[in-house]
């Protein structure tokens, strides 16, 4: 049989994906949490942390270098 399809297995893969699914909730509310936090002490602009965000996905989607 394989180790890999037994139930119990399959059964920690999804706890260890509900405790990633987690991880990303705490990280995602404590990152809006930062950002609301500088724009209303005026230190960063909604439109700048926009600006900033787009450029970095526009960074990772098209990369300078080889991936492959």
């Amino acid at each position: 049989m394989d180790s890999y399809a037994s139930p119990m297995n399959e059964v920690n893969i999804l706890a260890k994906l509900a405790d990633l699914k987690e991880d990303h909730y705490q990280q995602l509310l404590t990152l809006s949490a930062m950002m609301e936090l500088l724009i209303e002490k005026g230190v960063l602009t909604r439109e700048e942390i926009t600006k900033k965000a787009t450029e970095l996905d526009n960074f990772m989607a098209h990369p300078p270098y080889p991936t492959g």
